[in-house]
């Protein structure tokens, strides 16, 4: 098979969200390294961390806009070229003031990334869902190195060191982009910025059927995925009463699903309809979280198969991304994907993110089990939406 242009795109797409995937990833670990350093609690450091994520949503609907008036090209590679610098710059932090401000700016250019490189994919791919879930593998290759390398670098060297890594990656990737990639055309150079901004439009993109139902259903879905993210290992733990290496694992055979989940769903879309992909993503996320609190511990071989056919269905949940991205895009005029993606990237991430406080409060009030049943129930929901869109022929 000839290599052709394209394929490079993909590639090095992927690449440069694995930089910006990883960056976040990497402080994560190194915490209590962090906490002691600069004798703070960890609800300080939670909330840099909660900053830094929010960032990263909200810098999505800008991102398209300057995508717009300054073409793809440009804007990934301020994203690539940025993570690097921040997470250097993180790692010379000298107070944790300084700590907090660039983990919010590490957010913020992190998040210029995904929305962009899912537009240039767009001018590049007919087959949107299979490129969107090649593109998307970035994300779980970086959940399954960035933890353990820098993990295995703070442990032995300090935290600055493992937060530093993304720069390690960040640079020979920034290189390669700036030099494979082509220079992409601007969609609209000459309009001005505030224009863009205006409210009318954006109310009138977001409010529309074909763009507002699938809206819902990322929203859901991305909360659920950020709770399951961030309190998997934990709920293992703490409900479950499994080891913590043995959660450790499960929680690394999670993200391998994830990076297998991305390319199939989005391959399934291209075949059977993005909505069909959609839908049996959140019937299997569902189906796997239920699995995950109603089964016994692992004593013998079925239960531990039980467990992991559990989940991989919550692994395929989680990974509806690669479906209902090229949906959104379908939805939208090709003058409107840039900024309009942008939009719904922001909304369905800064609301989805949430996920982690409600996931977290819901097992300080009432236990794990009943959090975790929370969101196989929320999984539930969003399937009804998209099979109850699919039932009265709405067409939207």
């Amino acid at each position: 098979m000839n290599w052709r242009y394209r394929h490079t795109v993909l590639t090095l797409c992927m690449l440069a969200f694995f930089v910006t995937y990883f960056a976040r990833l990497a402080i994560s670990p190194v915490v209590p390294f962090i906490t002691a350093d600069f004798a703070v609690s960890n609800t300080a450091v939670g909330v840099a961390l909660s900053g830094m994520w929010l960032a990263y949503g909200v810098s999505q609907f800008p991102s398209g806009i300057l995508a717009d008036r300054y073409g793809e090209r440009r804007v990934i590679l301020v994203a690539v070229g940025g993570t690097t610098a921040a997470s250097l710059l993180l790692a010379l932090a000298p107070v944790f003031p300084a700590f907090v401000l660039i983990a919010f700016l590490l957010g913020l250019v992190a998040g210029l990334h995904y929305a962009v490189a899912t537009t240039l994919l767009s001018r590049t791919f007919d087959d949107l869902g299979t490129a969107v879930g090649l593109h998307s593998i970035g994300g779980p290759l970086a959940g399954l190195v960035a933890p353990v390398a820098a993990a295995w670098v703070g442990v032995r060297y300090g935290w600055r060191p493992g937060v530093a890594l993304a720069a390690l990656v960040g640079v020979p990737i920034f290189v390669l982009f700036a030099w494979r990639i082509r220079p992409t055309e601007p969609r609209r150079p000459d309009q001005p910025m505030r224009d863009r901004l205006r409210l009318g439009p954006l109310v009138e993109l977001l409010s529309r059927p074909s763009v507002l139902l699938p809206l819902v259903v990322a929203t859901i879905g991305t909360y659920v995925t950020q709770g399951i993210i961030s309190f998997l290992p934990t709920f293992l733990v703490d409900f479950r009463g499994y080891s913590p290496s043995f959660a450790g694992g499960v929680f690394s055979a999670f993200f391998v699903v994830r990076a297998g989940a991305q390319v199939g769903l989005g391959r399934l879309s291209d075949r059977l309809g993005r909505d069909a992909a959609i839908g049996g993503a959140m019937l299997s996320g569902a189906l796997g979280l239920v699995g995950v609190v109603a089964l016994p511990g692992v004593v013998v071989v079925p239960d531990l198969v039980g467990l992991a056919l559990a989940v991989l269905l919550a692994g395929v949940g989680s990974s509806f991304f690669s479906a209902i991205d090229p949906r959104f895009m379908e939805a939208m005029s090709d003058t409107e994907r840039g900024a309009g993606f942008g939009l719904v990237r922001t909304v369905y991430t800064v609301i989805g993110s949430a996920g982690s406080v409600g996931a977290g409060l819901t097992a300080d009030l009432f236990g794990w089990g009943v959090s975790f049943a929370v969101l196989a129930g929320l999984f539930g929901v969003a399937f009804l939406v998209i099979a109850g869109n699919a039932a009265l022929g709405t067409g939207y």
